[in-house]
């Protein structure tokens, strides 16, 4: 119920009348709620505070409500707030969230996907959505794949809205109209594919234009394809962001990052008890604890060489002090306070085409202002100093490091997962 319905709710109550207390004539205090009523404006989409305040203190005048009806809101809202997580956020018994597994994927050893006919649906707020809009930029497929940007819509639906300002793939993304379809919503497209579709409507998307159909809905699956499946129309084929040579490596890095850190902020955020709770912050620092002592050492994750697993874990190193550090309660430590994970930040951002895709107000208001059961004001706090492009545009030094320390960084990955519990 809103807080107007609530408002109203309690305009209507009325004793009913006894042989001791009848009820003959309206009170003075019933007349001037009455009045205040009527003088509130029906049109504004916020109860009047000025109204609000009056009848507060007509009921209980400079006290605190009484401990009852304390009660009952906290119970109500405790009630509620669990209803609106088990939809936003499904949680396993413990209360730990579970992330649903994407629908449909791309097996390696398919050969039948077009490479003329394919759109991209994204949303800036979504980190998954992110790492699909890095490789493409670093392999010059914005020509190739054209993208349509959805923003999150007031129930946290993805919906279309132009921003009405032209601008190209090279400048800041902002959200667009369908490119593709001509549709309002993501569900809208989702549901246009043959046979039709009643699943979760999730970014980033590849859709196949010509067949009007999905072609996958998986982050990684996406980002390999883009990484190599695309090289032939790709404007920077030259790049390999998975090399052979790397590839046990950035299989090794992954199964830390996505568990502990990616999904790890969002078991912070979307933690339903406490216990689920403080495994996962526990699981999230200390894999960030590892990472920034291997990158005292060494550029990238897996050496002097940028890779997917790289492209992963900045999309929610970018976010940490903007959004996951307050929303998602990861309050241990912020990023900045980690001097090797934040110059290594600073160095991927840098990386041309990279900062393009970093909207940093879009990304917030994804968070703070549709997120309703985190954050009921939708106030969206000021941004970080930090997280500003001037301070994230500041020499980073880190050319000078080389990937020396294998036998190190296996010793720490054994010592993350040893610190870790086991799931539920």
């Amino acid at each position: 119920m809103s807080s107007s319905s609530c408002t109203s709710s309690l305009l209507t109550i009325r004793p009913l009348p006894t042989k001791k207390n009848p009820i003959t004539k309206p009170t003075k205090a019933r007349l001037f709620v009455k009045t205040m009523s009527l003088n509130q404006n029906q049109n504004s989409p916020n109860p009047n505070p000025n109204l609000l305040t009056s009848i507060t203190k007509l009921l209980w005048g400079q006290s605190l409500p009484p401990q009852l009806l304390i009660s009952a809101v906290r119970t109500t809202w405790s009630t509620a707030w669990h209803l609106m997580m088990s939809q936003m956020a499904p949680s396993d018994p413990s209360g730990s969230y579970a992330r649903p597994a994407s629908k449909f994927r791309i097996h390696h050893a398919s050969s039948n996907i077009s490479r003329q006919n394919l759109h991209l649906y994204v949303g800036l707020p979504c980190p998954w959505a992110h790492r699909t809009l890095i490789v493409r930029a670093l392999k010059g497929l914005e020509d190739s794949v054209p993208v349509s940007v959805a923003s999150p819509g007031i129930d946290g639906a993805w919906e279309f809205r132009d921003s009405g300002h032209p601008v190209s793939d090279r400048d800041m993304l902002v959200s667009t109209s369908d490119k593709a379809q001509g549709c309002t919503t993501l569900k809208q497209v989702y549901n246009s594919r043959r046979g039709g579709y009643n699943g979760r409507s999730t970014v980033p998307m590849l859709w196949d234009v010509k067949k009007k159909d999905v072609v996958c809905n998986e982050s990684y699956d996406i980002i390999e394809f883009f990484n190599s499946g695309l090289n032939e129309v790709a404007g920077n084929p030259g790049l390999d962001l998975a090399p052979p040579p790397l590839r046990k490596k950035i299989d090794e890095w992954n199964q830390i990052i996505y568990p502990k850190v990616n999904n790890g902020a969002y078991r912070c955020g979307f933690a339903q008890s406490q216990g689920a709770y403080d495994t996962a912050v526990n699981e999230l620092f200390c894999a960030l604890d590892m990472i920034d002592d291997h990158l005292g050492g060494s550029r990238y994750l897996c050496g002097d060489e940028l890779t997917l697993a790289d492209v992963c874990l900045f999309t929610t190193l970018i976010r940490f002090d903007l959004v996951y550090n307050v929303l998602f309660k990861c309050t241990k430590k912020k990023l900045i306070e980690y001097p090797n994970l934040h110059g290594y930040l600073r160095d991927i951002y840098q990386i041309p085409k990279v900062a393009a895709t970093c909207n940093f107000v879009a990304i917030m208001d994804g968070y703070y202002k549709t997120l309703f059961p985190l954050n009921p004001g939708g106030i969206r706090p000021i941004i970080p100093s930090d997280c500003e492009h001037e301070a994230l545009s500041k020499p980073h030094n880190r050319e000078s490091l080389s990937s020396t320390r294998n036998d190190v960084v296996a010793f720490q990955r054994d010592r993350c997962i040893l610190c870790s519990k086991p799931k539920v």
